[in-house]
């Protein structure tokens, strides 16, 4: 459209071009001039082409010095586009370098691409990443110092600090620079994380609940990993709250925690254990019954036997029993109810409940069910206890020595067992990583989020550590999905 409007008014100016020249040459007219002497004598329409000629070359001249001013900018500019691409292929270079290991080569071209670049924001992160893969901290510093100095690559600046305070576990310098950045990327999913790190490990319980409320509400974690980590920051807050003395508080922040992680015994143990301290036996038993149906758990069946303690054995076996039947497939709920029979010396309840299929395929060898370390110890006790067969007792003793471990409290992240359940983790200092779950589990749970997880990014540009001298995976796949 717009060539044929071009052609359209050439054609016209063409037209109206030669309708002139025949009208001039129609009508030529006389023109007599005199000036300072001088006499001319010409038609008009030469008058006019001579004016036409004399207004093209003025024109010419004033094309020719506009261009003459503006070959000192154009020779900039061009050699501003050649720095620039030379530049850019220099940061191209680099990250392939970064892809590939080779943290020298990409440390060169980073420097090259700097040069040409004038420490553009991609160049400085390039040469921080460089170095800190060299393990030239104070360089990696340096630059991400540099990018925090512009509004505009502020976040990845402080992203960089975080991760090198982290690494070196400094968590008095990471904590302020995590609360800058969370002002300007709320959103962010690694910063709720590294901030509810840094926070737990400071034992600042009523931040970690602040931050992981904030982070739902923004989207910025999971809806129910927030309601998980916050079941656990409650939890945390009760037993402060208990130590204090105000055990009414201390109750009510434990009913909140069980409700937001049921599947973690600790809270609902705690939440019963107040409960029965200020004499609610009754609530104490609900609340040990709900968690059953969740995360049945020995100690838990311990609790519920010992809410009245005045019981009989007799009495504590049919409350266990009665605890049982809310979970009656669980192998934990056949356990603690044989166990709580054999306290009271019901051999036969003992026995219906330890599964006689199982013993026998395991007293005798078979290999398609391996029993486990406490089954063979209650049919140890119960062969002894029941008949004095001290032979047969003894052989499940000796099964119990080659049994599998049993369950315990494992790091999700790095695999570490612990005694108890705790918040933090204390061999990787992760937080809310502790599961209920035997060693061959946890293996092959980790082994199913390795091959599962995404490709190592070329950029992480925090590995987030959890203690001095030990680093964790990045907790976000890559720098530009946070900006």
């Amino acid at each position: 459209m717009i060539r044929l409007i071009r052609l359209l008014l050439a054609l016209a100016l063409i037209a109206a071009a030669v309708a002139a020249g025949a009208f001039f040459a129609g009508n030529p007219g006389q023109v007599d001039i005199v000036w300072q002497g001088w006499r001319i004598d010409t038609s008009v329409g030469v008058l006019l082409g001579a004016a036409a000629l004399i207004g093209v070359a003025v024109a010419l001249l004033a094309l020719f010095v506009a261009a003459l001013r503006r070959t000192p900018r154009n020779v900039r500019r061009r050699r501003a586009a050649r720095r620039r691409h030379a530049g850019e292929a220099a940061l191209t270079r680099g990250l392939v370098a970064l892809a590939a290991g080779d943290a020298g080569e990409a440390r060169r071209h980073g420097r090259r691409a700097s040069a040409f670049l004038a420490d553009s924001p991609t160049a400085l992160l390039l040469a921080a990443e460089a170095a800190h893969r060299e393990g030239d901290a104070a360089a990696a510093r340096q630059a991400y110092t540099l990018l925090l100095q512009r509004p505009d690559s502020e976040f990845l600046g402080l992203r960089g600090l975080i991760g090198q305070a982290l690494r070196e576990g400094d968590d008095a310098a990471a904590r302020p620079l995590a609360e800058r950045a969370r002002l300007l990327r709320p959103g962010a999913r690694w910063l709720a994380d590294s901030l509810v790190l840094l926070q737990a490990r400071a034992g600042d319980w009523a931040a970690v609940h602040e931050t992981l409320a904030a982070a739902a509400r923004r989207g910025a974690l999971p809806a129910e990993a927030a309601h998980h980590h916050r079941g656990v920051a409650l939890h945390e807050l009760s037993s402060a709250a208990e130590r204090d003395g105000d055990l009414r508080k201390a109750v009510g922040l434990a009913a909140k925690a069980q409700a937001l992680a049921p599947d973690l015994a600790e809270p609902a143990l705690h939440h019963a254990r107040l409960l029965c301290r200020l004499g609610r036996r009754r609530a104490a038993a609900k609340a040990v019954e709900r968690a059953w149906r969740a995360a049945p758990h020995r100690e838990l069946a311990r609790c519920y036997a010992e809410i009245d303690a005045d019981a009989a054995p007799l009495a504590r076996a049919a409350a266990v029993q009665k605890l049982a039947a809310h979970n009656p497939r669980s192998v934990e709920s056949r356990l603690a109810a044989a166990e709580a029979a054999l306290d009271a010396r019901l051999w036969g309840e003992a026995r219906r409940h330890l599964d006689p299929d199982v013993a026998t395929a395991a007293a005798s060898g078979a290999d398609r069910e391996q029993p486990s370390r406490r089954l063979c110890l209650a049919m140890a006790r119960l062969e002894e206890g029941a008949s004095g067969d001290l032979a047969a007792a003894r052989r499940w003793l000796d099964r119990a020595l080659g049994a599998p471990p049993e369950p315990s409290y494992i790091c999700r992240r790095c695999g570490a067992a612990a005694a108890q359940w705790q918040a933090l983790c204390q061999a990787c200092g992760a937080y809310d990583t502790l599961a209920w779950q035997t060693p061959e589990a946890a293996a092959r749970a980790r082994r199913g989020a390795l091959l599962a997880g995404p490709p190592e990014p070329i950029l992480p540009a925090t590995d987030v550590s959890t203690r001095p001298g030990g680093t964790l995976p990045d907790l976000a796949p890559s720098v530009q999905s946070d900006n």
